[in-house]
């Protein structure tokens, strides 16, 4: 994994045109492989953030050691005639004892039980070696029942998940990929971190976070178990949470590589944009935004109503640069900027990572208000959500705030609300099937210019 950010890195630092150069060779790789990141089919994306003041980050969800349900596409299976499945394919990961024969007795179980195994990595730990598969085993085989067959020829701490043909890509091909999009965009960062450590909570914490500071973690980070902590290229800590299924060091040197490749390319933000005819006439642009958009969006703000201001922060702003510096940085998710032909920005969306959840929240200028912006940046982010596989997103606003809601049920998008002292949370879901049926805008394209 450090080859591939060192190549990587190098590529990028010697042209604007490599990195459009590496990205084609990517996707061709992808292509043959039928690359598709692992674990993001089945799992939404929450990479991290400070809390927004929004509502506080969910509780972290362990992963099952039951009976997996199925994908909503049903998993990757081969069916009889009936429908019936016939084989499933599994992922798996067991730790056996570090002696000769302790593997073999383990596979030699499982092609007892006519259980097929299409891959294996192997992670040496001090005591004992960690094992995991890619499987495909007969469909009546549950994953209780692939557990006892592991634990009787001697596995443990055996944790078990349904798997899909995009699981089948080999792992340089996976790694590499991700690399690319890393070096595409700092935004990228938690969202590589996500796919290539499975169900996991990732957050940025600042430098002096509660009860642990930069100076315990060290320049190289550290590995505890079930957490991992890296130093941040900007500062602070970046802490990877996956309580179910302890780190190996073969993960943590791979994630640590990633954040030591976005740490040596520094601040980055694709240049794409698309220029819009609003229904009245007017021109505007909508692009990705960043840090380096603070004054221009604290000019906007100072621009705004008390009361658009407050339908935005549930309450008066009283110090916009702390906001601005957050809700504009890359490492917390993307932001869309809407400006005017004269450059100046009348619009911000933001599509905010919330530990394991998605929010998407919107401001506009006063006077640009009701004439389609609102919507046009929700269905933008929105779709870049679903672009990255995420279950669902949310907004946060006051239950009065009419603008949003209807916003909001223009996607066409399964909605729950919640209302609680006049605050109104709703959630959209983008499950595969919602997807289709939903009225997206193709605006994800931008940032991949």
């Amino acid at each position: 994994m450090s080859d591939v950010t060192d190549a990587v890195a190098r590529l990028v630092e010697h042209g604007p045109g490599v990195p459009v150069m590496l990205l084609a060779s990517v996707a061709a790789l992808m292509t043959v492989a039928g690359f598709r990141s692992w674990w993001s089919r089945r799992h939404g994306h929450a990479p991290p953030t400070d809390d927004t003041g929004s509502r506080p980050p969910s509780a972290v969800v362990a992963g099952s050691r039951g009976d997996a349900e199925p994908g909503d596409d049903g998993s990757t299976r081969a069916a009889t005639g009936d429908g019936t499945p016939d084989t499933a394919l599994w992922r798996m990961r067991t730790t056996v004892r570090d002696a000769p024969g302790s593997l073999a007795a383990l596979c030699a179980a499982l092609a007892e039980r006519r259980v097929d195994i299409l891959s294996l990595q192997t992670h040496p730990l001090a005591e004992g070696t960690v094992d995991e598969f890619l499987l495909r085993a007969p469909g009546e085989l549950t994953a209780s029942g692939l557990t006892d067959v592991v634990s009787a020829a001697g596995g443990a701490d055996t944790w078990t998940e349904r798997a899909d043909a995009h699981d089948l890509v080999d792992a340089p091909t996976r790694v590499l990929a991700l690399a690319a999009r890393t070096a595409q965009d700092t935004a990228e960062l938690p969202l590589a971190l996500r796919q290539l450590l499975g169900r996991c909570t990732i957050r940025s914490l600042p430098a002096t976070a509660v009860g642990r500071t930069v100076g315990d973690v060290p320049p190289e980070g550290s590995l505890e178990d079930t957490v991992l902590r890296l130093r941040a290229p900007e500062g602070g800590v970046i802490s990877v949470e996956r309580p179910y299924l302890p780190f190996t060091p073969a993960e943590f040197a791979r994630a640590r590589a990633l954040v030591e490749l976005d740490a040596r390319l520094g601040p980055r933000v694709p240049r794409g944009r698309d220029v819009l005819t609003l229904p009245e006439g007017s021109d505007i642009t909508v692009r990705r935004a960043d840090t380096r958009d603070v004054a221009a969006a604290k000019a906007m703000h100072e621009r705004c109503s008390a009361r658009t201001l407050g339908m935005r922060y549930h309450g008066p702003v009283g110090d916009a640069d702390r906001y601005l510096d957050h809700l504009l940085s890359p490492r917390f998710g993307r932001t869309l900027a809407v400006q005017t032909a004269s450059g100046r920005i009348v619009g911000l969306g933001h599509l905010l990572w919330d530990g394991d959840e998605t929010e998407v929240a919107l401001l506009v200028e006063d006077a640009w208000q009701h004439r389609g912006i609102g919507g046009e940046l929700l269905g933008r982010l929105v779709a870049m959500a679903a672009e990255t596989d995420c279950a669902s997103v949310y907004a946060v606003t006051q239950a009065s705030n009419t603008g949003m809601v209807a916003a909001m049920r223009g996607l066409g998008l399964p909605l729950d609300y919640q209302i609680e002292e006049g605050t109104l949370v709703i959630t959209a879901r983008l499950d595969p099937a919602a997807r289709a049926a939903a009225r997206l805008p193709r605006g994800e394209r931008i940032g991949k210019d």
